[in-house]
């Protein structure tokens, strides 16, 4: 009777999420939330799931990324008082009135 090896299953799971969320965050616009929950699952991915280091590694780039495009984003409209406008319901100085 032969033996082999055993089997062990190298989850990517966190990886994969991880990366997905960074990609979806990127190019569906998804708001501050689904870009953090990437960036957590990417740093967890990197120390726990050894097959899954780039995919982790991309997540975590893109959830970054994500996360500052907002982050600037929401800066530049505070900034030029757009956001101020929107919030208060005066939009006379956007449409020219």
């Amino acid at each position: 009777m032969t033996t082999y090896g055993t089997i062990t299953h190298h989850g990517t799971g966190k990886g994969t999420a991880s990366l997905l969320l960074g990609v979806c965050s990127l190019l569906a616009g998804w708001v501050l939330i689904a870009p953090v929950i990437g960036l957590i699952l990417g740093i967890s991915s990197r120390g726990s799931e050894p097959m899954a280091r780039g995919r982790a590694g991309w997540g975590i780039f893109l959830n970054v990324l994500a996360m500052i495009g907002w982050i600037i984003a929401l800066v530049v409209l505070l900034a030029t008082g757009v956001g101020v406008a929107v919030l208060n319901g005066d939009l006379g100085p956007l449409l020219g009135g």
